[in-house]
């Protein structure tokens, strides 16, 4: 991956950074001087449980000085930056879910796991998630740590005060298609004035894209976000501003937070790990959330990997240790630490993840997001996704807040796309 001069200058300072965490410059996570003994591990806030993290250090602790440590800031320009630079590389490196078909490319720089053996645990992982930490080569690049399904989270009162479905298994139901959806949310917004199904339009888009097998650009380096799939995607989210289910509050404002812990904003699409994100925005709501499958098929938002950087003098020992942190418990323990969705199906039927959640009602959640999990749509990761997706996200965002006209909308993202593939190399 090639980096601009302002990314270069930007990650050299995530860099610099990172360097003063202290520990980065023992163990074999140096390239020169290593005796092995030595292992370092980067992760981000987050993105593993604490107690497995213990665990390891002390299972493994009579043969290896496990250093797991937390980067803060930019994680992907610091990890790039010791990688492009030789110095201070971890042996073990997360890598995030998002940013990895932009690692994909650069897969020389990791150990391909396998030559340790990695296709004996193929079979533990959910077939899709397992194929994102693929390079087109065959190399297998990263183990997954986790993944996102999304289902749809409502408030139980609320639609039962609408007169909607709102016993779970019913919600799952009798809301399956887009339509549904969308008549449920006239329904809400006509019995109780003043509450919209959702946010923001780009609850719809988004979602609705990553419900198929196909996102903004191909194997083939060619340009598909002005296809069929995406103006279906659009067209979905415009039909949700017009009849007006959607708020204009942008996610994550105090505005928005109070709406939803008002039950003016009773319910929405999100992922797994968001089930953290509800507890610790709007603690008051305990109790009042349940959680239903989406329409039409499931999707996914997120999900990360461990990788083993060519620095690491002693790949066999770390292999060793990514296959343990990553087996069925100890992502059930991921769950209950971090939010963790597993990518182990055997997980699912773990007594940690089948305990009644209080703050939903007592429901079971995993009974919604194991089956997701395991109906995601696979899809082709290219590089260059996140760059040609953004005008579209962008400009559906002022159609839904900033009421810009959906056609000029849609002719300015295309206009932003491609002159960013024309940029990229990408074929439009």
């Amino acid at each position: 991956m090639r980096l601009s001069r302002r990314g270069l200058l930007r990650a050299g300072l995530a860099g610099t950074a990172a360097t003063t965490l202290g520990g980065l410059a023992t163990g074999c996570a140096v390239p020169t001087g290593s005796t092995g003994r030595n292992m370092v591990l980067w992760y981000w806030d987050g993105g593993l449980g604490d107690t497995v993290l213990k665990k390891a250090k002390a299972r493994y602790g009579a043969t290896t000085d496990l250093r797991a440590i937390k980067i803060g800031g930019y994680y992907r320009s610091k990890l790039m930056t010791t990688l492009t630079g030789r110095s201070h590389i971890p042996d073990i490196a997360g890598l995030k879910g998002e940013d990895m078909a932009s690692y994909l490319p650069n897969a020389n720089q990791f150990v391909d796991l396998r030559t340790l053996g990695a296709d004996r645990y193929k079979s533990r992982y959910l077939s899709w998630k397992w194929d994102q930490g693929i390079a087109d080569d065959g190399t297998v690049v990263g183990i997954p740590i986790d993944c996102g399904p999304v289902a749809h989270y409502y408030q139980y009162a609320v639609f039962q005060k609408a007169g909607l479905p709102h016993e779970p298994d019913d919600v799952s139901a009798e809301l399956n298609t887009w339509e549904k959806f969308f008549a449920a949310g006239e329904q809400l917004k006509k019995r109780i004035p003043g509450t919209y199904l959702l946010s923001d339009v780009n609850m719809v888009f988004e979602n609705a894209v990553r419900q198929g097998a196909q996102r903004y650009v191909d194997k083939d380096r060619h340009f598909i976000g002005g296809e069929q799939h995406v103006r279906d995607a659009w067209a979905l989210a415009v039909e949700a501003k017009r009849r007006a289910i959607v708020s204009d509050l942008v996610t994550g404002t105090p505005d928005q937070l109070s709406a939803v812990q008002d039950g003016k904003l009773p319910s929405q699409l999100n992922a797994s790990w968001a089930t953290n994100d509800i507890k610790s925005g709007v603690p008051r709501t305990k109790g009042r959330w349940r959680v239903a499958q989406m329409p039409v098929r499931p999707s996914n938002d997120g999900g990360s990997f461990l990788a083993i950087t060519k620095a690491c003098r002693e790949p066999e020992r770390a292999f060793e240790i990514i296959t343990w942190l990553l087996d069925p418990a100890n992502q059930a323990q991921g769950f209950v630490d971090a939010g963790l969705f597993p990518s182990t199906p055997a997980s699912y039927a773990l007594d940690a993840l089948r305990e009644p959640d209080p703050f939903f009602g007592g429901q079971v959640t995993m009974d919604i997001f194991g089956p997701a999990a395991q109906r995601v749509e696979i899809a082709y990761n290219s590089p260059f996704d996140v760059a040609l997706g953004q005008p579209l996200k962008d400009e559906i965002k002022n159609v839904g807040v900033l009421g810009k006209d959906p056609k000029k909308a849609w002719n300015d993202a295309m206009s932003k796309c491609r002159r960013i593939a024309a940029h990229l190399g990408v074929s439009y």
